[in-house]
């Protein structure tokens, strides 16, 4: 107990004179939580639309000014013809071309599918906006021809103001975790290989489980701190409060750290250089995040991916953190995720410290 004591202080030391780590554990959790939210963003908008209006009544001239007021869209002016418009779109000053024919029929929307992401979102947003700016004809009557139109009722649970970054905020804790629990202690060791101070530490009395506690709970303490002052600049910068307990977002956060440390001691004792631990950890890290449901859902993956995010701790991470922080959830509503992510932790650890040899 007395050693890994020592061990530890001796950690805290080297890294407080460091002279990059500090500072890098600083910038990480700004960097994260105030520029990434902001660019990580998957709503559409600016979307340039170009008008063909063959009606000019009364009801088209609607159609044009809540395409003008909608704040998803930048009315590019009218066009006399569709082909005039498809050359608008095929120059790149239009993304979404609306066609209004003589009596409203129908309103053909043709987007612009290169960016399919953007043609269809645009596509959407513009078949919403137009729902309400005209009816169809019912049918005749004495006093003209009587309208009809159907009135549809929204109420958004959990994120009322739709605000993306409700959404984006718990995930990205995970970016973190990842980075200050995985990649600096795989980094920590491999640099002590290369400088020869772990030959020091082998023909020491000191035992394995003591050395890997030493170069890991640092870090442990640091993911926490940083964790911390993400909530702190969540609330500060845009408001935003977790909606369940505090603790329990603590207790998923420990357990990604608990895994993330596993595999990166896992990677440190089975690289002889930095640079090839960085290129092994950089490749899982990426795995795991594309795998993970932070920039696509998982439910639109290929089955096959979708099989392979079950092995991805990630994935789990988020689903509990956005649960708790987002719907406030409580312990049951994520035991699963609390279940599966230490299933993952205690595998790695246990990994780590069999595939750590200590040699005299």
């Amino acid at each position: 107990m007395h050693s890994l004591k020592y061990l530890i202080q001796k950690e805290f030391l080297q890294f407080r004179r460091n002279a990059f780590l500090p500072r890098l554990v600083l910038m990480f959790p700004i960097m994260i939580m105030c520029v990434m939210p902001w660019v990580m963003n998957m709503e559409v908008k600016n979307i340039r639309t170009v008008v063909v209006d063959f009606d000019r009544t009364q009801q088209s001239r609607r159609i044009v000014e809540s395409i003008r007021q909608s704040p998803y869209f930048v009315f590019e002016g009218m066009q006399p013809s569709y082909a005039s418009a498809l050359a608008a779109v095929e120059q790149g000053r239009a993304d979404v071309v609306v066609e209004i024919p003589r009596g409203r029929s129908h309103v053909l929307v043709a987007a612009n599918a290169v960016d399919g992401v953007k043609g269809s979102i645009g596509a959407t947003y513009l078949v919403q906006a137009l729902g309400g700016s005209f009816l169809m004809p019912a049918g005749n009557a004495a006093d003209g021809i009587q309208m009809t139109g159907t009135t549809v009722s929204e109420k958004y649970l959990y994120n009322s103001r739709l605000d993306y970054k409700v959404f984006m905020i718990p995930a990205l804790m995970s970016v973190l975790m990842m980075m200050l629990c995985g990649f600096l202690p795989a980094l920590n060791i491999v640099g002590e290989k290369e400088s020869g101070t772990i030959e020091q530490m082998n023909v020491t009395p000191v035992s394995r489980m003591a050395f890997i506690l030493a170069k890991l709970i640092p870090y442990w303490l640091i993911g926490m701190v940083v964790l911390t002052l993400c909530f702190l600049l969540s609330w500060l910068v845009y408001g935003i409060v977790p909606a369940g307990s505090v603790p329990l977002l603590y207790l998923i956060s420990v357990l990604l750290a608990l895994t993330f440390s596993g595999i990166g001691l896992i990677v440190s004792n089975h690289s002889a250089t930095m640079q090839q631990a960085i290129f092994v950890m950089w490749f899982i890290v990426v795995c795991m995040m594309l795998l993970s449901g932070l920039f696509t859902p998982v439910r639109s993956m290929p089955d096959w991916a979708q099989t392979l995010t079950w092995f991805t701790p990630v994935r789990h991470y988020i689903e509990a953190m956005r649960n708790v922080f987002v719907r406030g959830g409580d312990f049951m509503s994520v035991l699963p995720q609390v279940l599966l992510l230490s299933v993952f932790a205690a595998v790695a650890c246990v990994w780590a410290v069999l595939s750590y040899r200590k040699r005299a």
